[in-house]
Formats: structure tokens, C-alpha cells, sequence
């Protein structure tokens, strides 16, 4: 995988503190295994990202229930999460999401606590960059990965900047190392 750091926003400043970049997709299933309150956040973007078999809300249910993560998702898309029968889905705006994910009195989803990790895929690259910044700088017990084809500085993990096939490589080869044994 040849990722580079080059932020999908060129003029934008991310500040000192930067995402550190996944040397393979072994690292990403590590770090969801061993969350103990992982949730993965689906942006609107993802009926728009076309994969070889289905789209990235296929591949969000996937990593879901292999990874046994809740799932947020964000605009319109609970609708076609009940159609493909998801479970542990829930809907929310985007930015709402990432003011309760700095809340630390937030009790999550199920009410059994705040989350450890949260995964963004599939939204919009300036949003996700401002909730993650806000998430960076306010939420300091909250790890977080970009899972997008461009480099999120303001996550804790990004995969980089990738090209299309590289990245649906990468995410398959994640849910691949979520199904083996911890």
C-alpha cells in the first residue's frame, strides 16, 4: 500500500498533533478487536461508493457485525440499513454525533457507556474533518479512525490517501481479519 499524508483539504491546517497512517489492514482489525465500545459512523456518502459486490453500506454491515460494533449512521440512510436487516443501527446527524461523542456523561447508544473507538467511512471529507477535530481536541479518551481513501489528519489512525481499488483492497482484507479468532 503506497499511502500518502496529503490531506484532502490542502488549505486547511490540521495543527501539530496528526493521524498517524495504518502500515497494513492487520492493524485496523487489531485496534476494533480490542475496543472495548467500538462504533462505526456511516456518512451519506456511502450508497455513492460503488464496490465490486454492493456498496460501502454492504461493507459497513460487514465490518459491523464481523467487529460486533454499533452503528451510526448519519442523513437518510437508515432506511436501506432496515432493508438489508442490520442490527445495532442507529440514526443520528452527523454533527449532533460528534457533540455527543465528546460528552462524556454520554452513555452511548444503549446507555452502557461511552465508546473507546469510533470508525468514520463514507462521509463527506469537510465534515468528517471538523467532527474529528472537535473530537481531537475535546474528547482525549476517545481513539478514532478514518477509514476514507483520503488522509484525515485529524483522526487518530487514517489509511491515507489511496486510490480506489487500493482502498476497497484494504477493506476487505480488514473484514477478512475481523472474522479470525482474537
Amino acid at each position: 500500500m503506497s499511502a500518502k499524508l496529503r490531506p484532502g483539504q490542502t488549505a486547511e491546517i490540521a495543527g501539530p498533533k496528526h493521524a498517524m497512517v495504518f502500515p497494513n489492514p492487520t492493524v485496523v482489525a487489531s485496534m476494533i478487536k480490542r475496543a472495548k465500545r467500538p462504533l462505526i459512523v456511516i456518512g451519506s456518502n456511502a450508497p455513492e461508493i460503488v464496490i465490486e459486490d454492493g456498496d460501502l453500506i454492504d461493507y459497513a454491515i460487514k465490518i459491523g457485525k464481523k467487529g460486533k460494533l454499533t452503528i451510526a449512521v448519519t442523513g437518510h440512510l437508515i432506511g436501506e440499513f432496515k432493508k438489508r436487516k442490520a442490527k445495532k443501527v442507529y440514526s443520528i446527524p452527523f454533527m449532533n454525533l460528534g457533540d455527543r461523542l465528546r460528552d462524556t456523561d454520554w452513555k452511548g447508544f444503549d446507555g452502557k457507556g461511552p465508546y473507546d473507538l469510533a470508525i468514520f467511512v463514507g462521509s463527506q471529507y469537510y465534515l468528517e474533518w471538523l467532527v474529528l477535530s472537535g473530537l481531537k481536541n475535546f474528547a482525549p479518551n476517545l481513539r478514532t479512525i478514518s477509514l476514507g481513501n483520503l488522509y484525515q489528519p485529524n483522526a487518530s489512525w487514517s489509511i491515507g490517501t489511496i486510490n480506489h481499488s487500493e482502498w476497497m483492497s484494504m477493506l476487505k482484507e480488514i473484514i477478512k481479519n475481523l472474522e479470525e479468532k482474537k
